[in-house]
C-alpha cells in the first residue's frame, strides 16, 4: 500500500530532512518509525530537503508498507514514537505510482522576519534583524523575482539549470513578525534564503536593486547573501 504523509517539525533539533549515516534528519527518524511498526524496511520520498535548522508547517512524504493497518492507527502509532519534535498531520492512501516529490505542483515556503525588539525565545524559529527594513524596497525586490528566471546566482551548488518559476510572493506582517510567503514549483538548496537574504541587504540598505536585475538570468558568479535557516519554513505542498 502507497501512503502519502503531511509532517510538520522542529527543524531545530535535527540536521535537516535528508537521511546521514551519523546526524540526526527528518529522514531517519521517519524511516526508522515506519520500519519499526512495518516489521521490514521503509523508505520515504520527500516532496523537499529542508536543510538543518529549517522547519516544516505541511513537509510531505510518500512510502510504502507491507502491513495493513488503518490511516488512523497508523498515524497514533507514528506519533506515539515521533514526537515532540516531529508530528504526523495527516495520512491518506494514494496510488501506487504515486512519489512525493515527482508529482508536486506548487510549494509555499514562509520566512519569517521579527521587526521587533529581540526575544530570545524566538532565536531557532525567525531571524532576528538589527537593522531598520525598508518594507517597501524589500516588495520591489520581490516584484523581480515573480515569473521564470534562471536562479542560478540565489541557488547553492552545481546545477545544470536551474530555471524555475515563482508565482507569488506575499508580504504579511503580525504583529512584530513579518512573513514573506513564496509559491513556485521548483525550490532549489538555498533559493528560498539567498533571495530573501538579498530583500533584507537591499531593505537595510547596503546594495541597491540594481544587484538584483544584474543577478537574475545571468550566467556570471554574482555573490549574493543568505538568510539565516531559522527563518524558513516549508510550509505547504500542493498536488
Amino acid at each position: 500500500m502507497n501512503y502519502l504523509m503531511t509532517i510538520s517539525y522542529d527543524g531545530s533539533k535535527f540536521w535537516g530532512f535528508q537521511r546521514l549515516n551519523e546526524e540526526n534528519s527528518i529522514q531517519k527518524c521517519l524511516e526508522n518509525a515506519l520500519s519499526k511498526i512495518n516489521k521490514k524496511e521503509v523508505v520515504v520520498k520527500g516532496a523537499g530537503r529542508t536543510d538543518r535548522g529549517v522547519h516544516a508547517n505541511g513537509q510531505c512524504v510518500s512510502f510504502k508498507l507491507d502491513i495493513k493497518i488503518e490511516n488512523d492507527g497508523l498515524k497514533k502509532a507514528l506519533n506515539s514514537i515521533l514526537k515532540p519534535y516531529i508530528y504526523v498531520k495527516k495520512i491518506e492512501v494514494v496510488d501506487d505510482n504515486f512519489h512525493a516529490r515527482f508529482n508536486v505542483l506548487r510549494k509555499k515556503y514562509i520566512y519569517k522576519i521579527n521587526l521587533g525588539e529581540y526575544n530570545p525565545l524566538l532565536s531557532d524559529y525567525v531571524y532576528q534583524t538589527e537593522y531598520k527594513l525598508d518594507i517597501k524596497k524589500m516588495r520591489e525586490v520581490a516584484d523581480l523575482y515573480l515569473g521564470v528566471h534562471n536562479f542560478h546566482n540565489f541557488v547553492s551548488g552545481e546545477r545544470n539549470d536551474s530555471t524555475a518559476i515563482i508565482y507569488d510572493i506575499e508580504f504579511i506582517r503580525e504583529g512584530d513578525i513579518l512573513n514573506i510567503s513564496f509559491i513556485g514549483k521548483s525550490f532549489y538548496r538555498y533559493m528560498v534564503r539567498n533571495l530573501v537574504g538579498m530583500m533584507i541587504e537591499v531593505g537595510r540598505g547596503k546594495e541597491e536593486i540594481v544587484k538584483v536585475v544584474e543577478m537574475l538570468d545571468s550566467t556570471d558568479e554574482i555573490n549574493g547573501y543568505t538568510a539565516p535557516a531559522c527563518g524558513l519554513y516549508l510550509d505547504k505542498i500542493e498536488y
